[in-house]
């Protein structure tokens, strides 16, 4: 009876394991496919071996760029002077957290601008100017820290803090402490 009962216990266990390792494959495939079809989209390189589109790069009109650079400063600005009020002088700073400001930066750039516009090198450098100018960190070192933001999660959490933030002063005129650049850069730079 003992017997009975542990082979019935290794065989219900190998067959959890075998839907186990069906269901991983299967989903494994279609994050695959869903990856490849939004990086396609949004224009951003993919892991997966897509076919590539001759499209040329975005440009920024006058115009959008007259009004993204505006709220760029806007809430530059607003986000240095809530440094400064909290004891961080962005221009002081350790390079790491002047990098992780332009990362900061970037994520609201991609929030405020139209789709064919985010991540293209135009936003990028406008971005770079902009940082380059509020923390005194040089062009090339922002346009870096752009460039390889998938390489470090830390550069990620404050490019999403970014994007978080810009939408909510978007629709609330205000950027909420969680999604700060001082949140974002203090709670992942040991200052």
């Amino acid at each position: 009876m003992v017997n009975g009962l542990v082979t019935a216990t290794e065989l219900g266990l190998v067959a959890l394991v075998g839907v186990l390792a069906v269901r991983m494959i299967a989903l494994s495939r279609g994050e695959l496919l869903q990856l490849a079809g939004a990086t396609a989209e949004a224009g951003m390189p993919a892991y997966v071996t897509a076919p590539r589109r001759n499209t040329p790069p975005a440009k920024i009109t006058s115009s959008q760029g007259t009004e993204l650079r505006t709220q760029l400063h806007i809430l530059a600005g607003l986000q240095e002077r809530d440094c400064r009020e909290q004891g961080l002088l962005l221009a002081d700073a350790p390079e790491a957290v002047r990098v992780y400001a332009a990362a900061w930066l970037y994520g609201a750039g991609c929030a405020l601008s139209s789709k064919p516009v985010r991540h293209s090198e135009a936003l990028a450098g406008m971005v770079a100017r902009i940082v380059s100018r509020r923390t005194g960190i040089k062009q090339p070192e922002a346009l870096q820290a752009i460039s390889t933001l998938t390489s470090s999660s830390v550069l990620l959490a404050c490019y999403r803090a970014g994007l978080e933030g810009a939408e909510h002063w978007q629709a609330h005129q205000f950027v909420p402490a969680g999604c700060s650049l001082y949140e974002a850069a203090t709670s992942n730079a040991f200052i």
